[in-house]
């Protein structure tokens, strides 16, 4: 199609596209573009994603400029491929699953998917992005046993069976299983996707199957690795950011001159993006990440150091930051934090103690915890008033939402407490009026606590002390994180404290993974879990009802074929966890802070989470722009 007449009015490297869709659209060259590159139109693909502002609240950018950032480790890089949020599917605002790098999926009863490819897609490399990066990844990187000894990830096995992959054409490949697979969509869609592809004219060079074996003992040298599998796989970092070489379909690519204390990825001049103004995204130029003491973090954001800031910043620096708002001319937005609760009490129900299991596992124990909390003077003392005492449970924004899901048991009710406690037969005392089990144990719980946030350990001092009342002794122990994940897999964690479930939204086509014993990296029944993704062959069978009750209902959901019926599946669990207190929940419906400094596009309102979320992705960052760049063009 000719230029109808617009080309004098444009940039001279501007183009109309040819497509039908978008035929409307003329694309302009970004400024400042690296050097010997293609002209725009051959940089993104024939079909590229075309994003409309105006239609999802917000307004065309400006190209350019440097965002800064605090992160509290060198290897928070990654987050860049987090926030990034490119992905074969992702979801949008609404928690809808779109297409995004593909151009469009055809699912057929969650059995078979066909993945269409978007004809021209380069990687930030400039190779093409075709079928063969598909093929690549499943037949000579997932099924290659000396790369993944264990074989196929989770969530392309059904039954213990992988897919029947086929390659259709360049630009199209089908997964093909013989029973549905309802996790298949929603995993590409993770914070941290599987990445079901592979850059393979990149990695093909570094693969005993492809490339010079002489070329591979060289390299292997350099790294000082032994062998092909292990060079492959430090080499094979989708995810990680930590290998500048890689090529990548996120819209920034690490720069190779990042060290351990400042990355900086710049744009990825191939991204699949663009405005109905003909720009390609993303609108910034480049991601600075800063790494700072995690501690320092909400200083140094006081100071405006960061343009663009959540990490490291909680409920608790809102006051402080609000009041630098005006001599640092940024503004502190409050966003909905979409875990199920803030803070939630884990009762380990896998514990191997007998006396303490049997107890662990009794209801009316969990109950009599639950009411004898004050969650309102938590609320008080620790979030000003400002969030939902109630159970661990999905938000009222989630579609699977019910009153009672967050009410039931999680008044404040030290008699009823008491009784359910009498009832178990914990009537004996000592001096202090701390009970006494069967055996003549204090009933005092060890809680560890990986003292990473304060308002934890602040919110276990107030729970202690209305625990008193009820004649419950608590003892809170510090520990690290991956110590607590050890002991509770071990069986010897008693209680633990964590945030929420990571997903307080849900729909019912997400999975309900945290709701059941199907992970070993939950501390309410990490043996059980063990158990579930070892199919037997690791960990602890579970043998308390309402959890065998919950892993068939997962199952369920799992091979369930329609909406209606995984609806029902969510309910039941939902109403299971409401039922048993599975977990103690404090407080939900706390904001998060997010700092913003000069930038453009930044929702006023928006969820905060992992999975679904990816923190700032779902709210579209490559979006986000400053109107003032010449600050931020200093590096």
């Amino acid at each position: 199609m000719k230029p109808l007449g617009l080309l004098p009015f444009i940039c001279l490297a501007s183009i109309l596209l040819s497509s039908a869709q978008s035929s409307a659209i003329v694309l302009k060259e970004t400024p400042d573009i690296p050097p010997g590159l293609p002209p725009v139109a051959e940089r993104v693909p024939k079909e590229p994603l075309i994003t409309y502002p105006e239609k999802i609240g917000r307004e065309i950018g400006v190209q350019g400029g440097s965002l800064h950032t605090l992160i509290a480790r060198p290897k928070d890089v990654r987050l860049i491929n987090v926030w990034g949020y490119a992905r074969l599917v992702g979801y949008d605002t609404n928690l809808q699953l779109k297409p995004d790098i593909l151009e469009s999926v055809d699912n057929q009863d969650d059995k078979a998917f066909t993945l269409n490819i978007r004809e021209g897609h380069k990687w930030s490399d400039g190779n093409a992005f075709t079928a063969e990066d598909f093929r690549f990844w499943y037949e000579d990187v997932a099924l290659n046993l000396a790369l993944n000894p264990i074989g196929l990830p989770g969530f392309m096995l059904v039954d213990g069976e992988g897919p029947t992959f086929t390659v259709i054409d360049d630009t199209t490949v089908r997964f093909v299983w013989d029973t549905p697979n309802p996790l298949f969509l929603q995993t590409l869609a993770k914070a941290r996707p599987p990445f079901i592809y592979r850059p393979a004219a990149y990695l093909k060079q570094f693969h005993i199957n492809y490339g010079n074996p002489e070329f591979i003992r060289q390299i292997a040298r350099i790294e000082k690795v032994r062998g092909w599998a292990p060079l492959f796989n430090r080499l094979d970092d989708m995810y990680g950011a930590t290998n500048p070489t890689i090529p990548t379909l996120q819209p920034w690519v690490p720069r190779s001159d990042s060290g351990e204390r400042r990355a900086v990825m710049e744009r990825n001049p191939f991204f699949h993006r663009i405005d109905n103004a003909g720009q390609q995204l993303p609108y910034i130029d480049r991601v600075i990440m800063n790494v700072a003491d995690g501690k320092l973090i909400p200083a140094k954001t006081l100071a405006g150091e960061s343009d663009l800031q959540a990490q490291g910043l909680g409920f608790s620096d809102i006051s402080v930051l609000k009041r630098g708002e005006q001599t640092q001319d940024y503004e502190t937005r409050l966003w909905l934090n979409s875990k199920g609760s803030e803070i939630s009490i884990l009762p380990n129900l896998s514990i191997k103690d007998p006396a303490w299991r049997k107890l662990m596992q009794d209801r009316r124990f969990r109950h009599a915890l639950s009411l004898g909390i004050d969650r309102e003077l938590v609320n008080k003392v620790l979030y000003l008033g400002l969030g939902r005492p109630g159970n661990d449970t999905v938000l009222d924004i989630s579609p699977l939402y019910r009153p009672h899901f967050r009410t039931a048991w999680a008044e404040f009710n030290p008699e009823l407490a008491n009784k359910l406690l009498d009832d178990i037969g914990l009537t004996e005392r000592r001096g202090d009026g701390i009970r006494l089990l069967d055996d003549g144990r204090p009933l005092q719980l060890i809680i560890e606590i990986t003292g990473e946030r304060s308002e934890q350990d602040d919110a276990l001092e107030l729970v202690a002390e209305t625990w008193k009342e009820i004649g419950v002794s608590a003892f809170i122990r510090p520990s690290q994180r991956d110590t607590i994940r050890a002991r509770a897999l071990s069986g010897m964690l008693m209680m633990s404290v964590w945030s929420g479930f990571e997903n307080g939204v849900p729909t019912a086509d997400m999975p309900p993974l945290d709701y059941a014993p199907t992970r070993e990296d939950f501390l309410s029944w990490a043996p059980w879990g063990n158990y579930y993704v070892s199919d037997g062959q690791a960990g602890v069978k579970p043998d308390w009802p309402p959890a065998i009750q919950l892993i068939d209902l997962f199952d369920g959901w799992l091979v369930s074929g329609s909406f209606n019926e995984r609806e029902k599946i969510w309910e039941e669990m939902l109403q299971i966890h409401a039922e048993e207190t599975i977990h103690i929940g404090l407080v939900n419906g706390v904001r998060q802070p997010v700092v913003v400094k000069g930038l453009r596009n930044v929702p006023e309102e928006g969820i905060y989470g992992w999975d679904p979320g990816a923190q700032f992705g779902i709210h579209r960052m490559d979006l986000f722009f400053f109107t003032d760049q010449l600050p931020h063009k200093d590096e």
